[in-house]
């Protein structure tokens, strides 16, 4: 069955459940998302599922419509199909990065997993495999929009040791999904890498092979080759480690796999 076929069929008992709905219709301005699909099918479905979730979806169909919104777009994300007609959106996600600090979801599909690779060294946000359930899509969209701090609140870290995991002098919240450092800002974290990081705190001291990284990220990972993890280990080192070519946190057990040391103690590798 086509795709978007089946993003039709799909949604279409879903969008007027008000699921979602209630959790952002208080706030006074709608997040706007830039939809950039070549399928108007998609497009039409996700404009659908974007509002009735509190969001304000534009809907363009190709990087040109994207620039043509002007040098300075009115945009809070950006969410774009990976494979473009007659383009790549992984190109588009790269300019975009280069020339807006917006945050940008990509929407990929099975056996991209070079692509993948090379969105995550460049910077997405976030990967959404298709098929993918509404309800995850809308939920992940929020986390990244948190994390560029729109409808953030401030926590505390002197009260949030009971919410989350310390090492060092920085705490995983694992409630509100948020890094925070000793002066409680937050760290930003991808999906992925908020994922990692909560895998390895809560299994710390504990050498863990590749394929158990690749199998405990699950749909986000588990079509990824190894390099994948290896990305994201050095995406995670840049934002935990003080000296991330020296990590004391997560350390390379050689032919082995990783090791998450909470207290730093032991020779960094």
């Amino acid at each position: 069955m086509p795709w978007s076929l089946w993003f039709n069929m799909y949604f279409g008992g879903q969008l007027t459940s008000g699921w979602g709905q209630n959790q952002m219709e208080s706030a006074d301005i709608r997040a706007k998302i830039a939809v950039v699909d070549d399928d108007e099918g998609v497009r039409l479905a996700l404009d659908s599922l974007l509002f009735e979730n509190g969001f304000d979806p534009i809907l363009l169909k190709s990087s040109h419509e994207f620039f043509a919104l002007g040098s300075k777009p009115d945009v809070d994300l950006a969410l774009i199909d990976l494979k473009l007609n007659g383009e790549s959106g992984l190109a588009l996600a790269i300019q975009i990065r280069h020339l807006h600090d917006l945050p940008i979801v990509m929407l990929t599909g099975q056996g991209d997993e070079v692509d993948k690779i090379v969105g995550l060294e460049t910077g997405a946000d976030d990967y959404i495999m298709k098929p993918f359930n509404p309800r995850e899509l809308v939920a992940r969209l929020r986390a990244v929009l948190r994390r560029y701090g729109n409808n953030t609140t401030p926590i505390n870290p002197q009260s949030s040791t009971g919410l989350g995991i310390r090492f060092g002098s920085k705490i995983l919240n694992r409630t509100h999904r948020q890094l925070l450092s000793a002066s409680g800002d937050e760290i930003p974290l991808t999906n992925a890498e908020f994922r990692l990081l909560e895998f390895f705190l809560t299994n710390p001291n504990r050498i863990i092979p590749r394929l158990e990284l690749l199998t405990e990220l699950g749909s986000d990972s588990s079509n990824y080759v190894d390099r994948t993890i290896d990305v994201l280990i050095l995406r995670l080192r840049r934002k935990i480690e003080d000296v991330p070519s020296k990590p004391v946190h997560l350390q390379t057990r050689r032919a082995q796999g990783y090791i998450f040391v909470l207290d730093g103690e032991g020779e960094p590798k």
